[in-house]
């Protein structure tokens, strides 16, 4: 496993990390039991995996937290998340959520707690009335550091992280990021750099790097929609020159590699409900990054979409 710090935080991070929710939430997407989710988390600590990404909407904290209970706490990074509506939500009940996760979780503390799912909409109620309780809790150890994430197919241009990577007190965000979806390369990664901000990498793999059938009706209606020439599908898969041309040995291996050596990149995210497919995830993301024409090509071709890929969790797909 490679490690690197995550942004100016201190902690010290695995660049895979598994996200603990998606369309698997540990396998419980399948029907999986409990225990053989906690199988899939220690599997990918054994492998030397240190972030875990779980959130109360998942309903994985409990499974994260007997998963990990064996393990030197000091190495691992336990990251969750919760929902809050604006005008609803005060900031007594960020306190309620935060210690509701911590007896889920069985932990004393968690190294990040992030708003979930922040919209553009709500991003003022957030940093303004709730931020300030995270910040006492961050006081009290409860939280060791304050974080935000996106909503990507509600928020495809990235218009609350734009904002809120130019303000305390975010300290890491989570963002959605992949060769099909590349706007964060040009407005959120060169100001996170900047200002030491941590980056979790969300949505690197999604539908359509894993589906096929999935992947040609996207195409097609990109097409449709003139947002690609049409000339784009004269060739078949538009992806397929990522594994034709020797540059990697899957189009999902591509798009984990393409995402772990973006400049700005911190912990690429995966998640699974097998098992197996922890190893090969782990495996894509610590390959060297893709050949540099191969990445100049999938900037010129795709960079100035915008939202694409970011299909919510729903049923697995085969």
């Amino acid at each position: 496993m490679e490690y690197k710090p995550l942004g100016n935080t201190g902690l010290t991070v695995s660049v895979a990390g598994l996200g603990c929710g998606g369309n698997s939430r540990l396998g419980l997407g399948r029907g999986a039991s409990f225990e053989e989710s906690a199988a899939i988390v220690r599997t990918a600590v054994d492998l030397g995996v240190n972030l875990l990404d779980t959130a109360e909407v998942y309903g994985t904290e409990e499974i994260v937290g007997a998963a990990v209970r064996h393990y030197d706490r000091d190495r691992l990074v336990i990251s969750t998340k919760a929902l809050f509506r604006s005008g609803d939500d005060s900031a007594a009940s960020v306190t309620r959520r935060v210690e509701a996760g911590l007896k889920r979780l069985g932990l004393d503390y968690v190294d990040i707690f992030h708003f979930h799912a922040v919209s553009p909409a709500t991003y003022a109620h957030h940093r303004d009335v709730l931020a300030p309780a995270l910040t006492k809790l961050k006081e009290q150890g409860k939280v060791r550091h304050i974080g935000i994430t996106e909503t990507g197919p509600n928020d495809p241009e990235q218009k609350m992280l734009a904002q809120a990577v130019h303000e305390p007190p975010w300290e890491v965000i989570m963002l959605a990021y992949s060769l099909m979806n590349q706007g964060a390369r040009r407005a959120i990664f060169p100001v996170t750099q900047r200002r030491g901000i941590g980056t979790l990498l969300m949505f690197v793999v999604r539908n359509i790097f894993c589906n096929a059938p999935y992947r040609r009706a996207v195409f097609a209606k990109l097409v449709e929609q003139g947002q690609l020439d049409r000339s784009i599908l004269s060739d078949g898969d538009p992806l397929d020159f990522l594994v034709a041309e020797g540059g990697a040995e899957s189009i999902t291996d591509a798009a984990y590699r393409y995402a772990r050596h973006q400049q700005g990149a911190d912990v690429i995210l995966f998640g699974t409900g097998n098992k197996a497919h922890v190893e090969q995830n782990v495996a894509s993301i610590l390959r060297p990054p893709l050949p540099a024409p191969m990445v100049e090509r999938l900037h010129a071709l795709f960079g100035h979409l915008t939202g694409v890929g970011l299909d919510l969790p729903g049923p697995v797909k085969a």
